[in-house]
């Protein structure tokens, strides 16, 4: 393929098609219908986008992880805090706690990017441990195992304020999660975002063609820690509180659970993903109160046995169709 052509394609490929849009309205519209389970929408829309960051670093760049909670909690108490100290503007907010996870990512890629896959998981379990313990020894800042309380936000532009009914923060959630998912596509049909791919599926040989695969290693961390940030202080700027369970390996452990189901590699995975967790959860705890975790470990131990691919064949189908058109 030559040089213009593989420009036209990756163009192409950049492009938003008619049938995404037409998904992304279909989902503000049930979120407008289904005004009773607005907080359900919301904490859909934030694990979505939680699991979107996760899915840049492990599914196109092949970077394990248990640790990406570090970030999510991060963002979670920077905006938490910037709110209760600073400026209560939830947009001001939400970009301090963005950059500053972000800068954290950047710090961590160093360690991250080099050694085996057990070195990363074990490095970025550590790092997730390390906050969790500051977060609690500090407890005069964070609030410790009590959780950081008296967070009140400001309205969303100077006009929306958050009420009780979670109206404002679904609408605000899905806006953010919307343009995070945007950012995400352009870097994944970027020239950037195939050489990830193929440091992920031949590191040496693509170091071999001239690739240098710590830099973009590094990038796509960094931009995965900014965006669980971003995940995180949506959490808090619309439930007004964060604990230290934001840092919790559980976290790190749900996301992952997410991309399992969705699919890893692909941007709509995450958001496919975090509706099914999100709904088995609430459907499954809602019967077995005690015993939902078995249930959902149940389906999960049929859909590693029988195979995703065969569960879900009618929409693998019409993904590899849709990619294609």
């Amino acid at each position: 393929m030559t040089a213009p052509s593989a420009g036209r394609e990756l163009a192409r490929m950049a492009r938003v098609r008619p049938w995404e849009w037409a998904l992304w309205a279909a989902v503000a519209l049930a979120a407008l219908a289904l005004p009773r389970h607005a907080l359900l929408v919301n904490e859909i829309a934030i694990l979505a986008l939680f699991a979107l960051s996760l899915d840049l670093v492990l599914g196109y760049a092949g970077i394990v992880s248990l640790g990406h909670a570090a970030f999510f909690g991060l963002g979670a108490y920077t905006a938490a805090l910037f709110a209760k100290h600073l400026n209560a503007d939830p947009l001001a907010g939400l970009a301090v706690a963005t950059v500053l996870a972000g800068a954290f990512g950047a710090l961590c890629s160093a360690t991250v990017v080099r050694g085996t896959d057990l070195t990363r998981l074990m490095v970025t379990l550590g790092v997730a441990l390390v906050l969790y313990e500051l977060a609690n020894r500090f407890a005069g800042l964070t609030g410790g195992a009590d959780g950081l309380q008296g967070v009140v936000m400001g309205p969303l532009l100077g006009r929306f304020d958050f009420e009780l009914t979670g109206r404002v923060a679904s609408a605000y959630s899905l806006t953010v999660l919307f343009m995070a998912f945007l950012v995400a596509r352009r870097v994944v049909h970027s020239p950037f975002g195939w050489s990830l791919q193929a440091l992920r599926d031949n590191r040496l040989r693509a170091g071999a063609i001239g690739l240098s695969a710590s830099a973009r290693l590094a990038a796509v961390y960094t931009l995965g820690a900014a965006l669980a940030g971003t995940a995180g202080a949506l959490l808090a700027q619309t439930t007004g509180f964060a604990s230290l369970d934001v840092l919790d390996f559980h976290r790190s452990a749900d996301v992952l659970l997410v991309l399992v189901i969705g699919g890893a590699g692909w941007l709509y995975g995450g958001l496919i993903g975090a509706i099914a967790f999100k709904l088995m959860y609430d459907f499954l705890s809602s019967i077995t109160p005690q015993y939902w975790t078995f249930w959902i470990g149940a389906i999960l131990v049929v859909l590693m046995l029988v195979g995703r691919d065969r569960i879900v064949r009618p929409w693998t189908w019409f993904r590899r169709t849709a990619a294609a058109r």
